[in-house]
């Protein structure tokens, strides 16, 4: 008679991970300043603010290897 294995030895029970809510905000709020950091130069804002945003974040986009000349 071949030993018999459990099906919670093969297949442990895995608990359900929980995410706080502050931590999914963060996560938004993150991939919201990701976005600005990474858009084309008067995709969101014109003018003025577009060439201010630019060259605030001009550093960094390259630092993250995104051309903008």
């Amino acid at each position: 008679m071949p030993p018999t294995v459990s099906t919670e030895a093969v297949h442990p029970a895995v608990a359900p991970i929980r995410v706080p809510l502050l931590a999914w905000l963060l996560a938004v709020v993150a991939l919201i300043v990701f976005y600005l950091l990474l858009q084309e130069n008067g995709m969101v804002t014109t003018g003025a603010a577009a060439e201010y945003l630019h060259e605030f974040t001009h550093d960094g986009r390259h630092a993250l290897g995104v051309p903008c000349h």
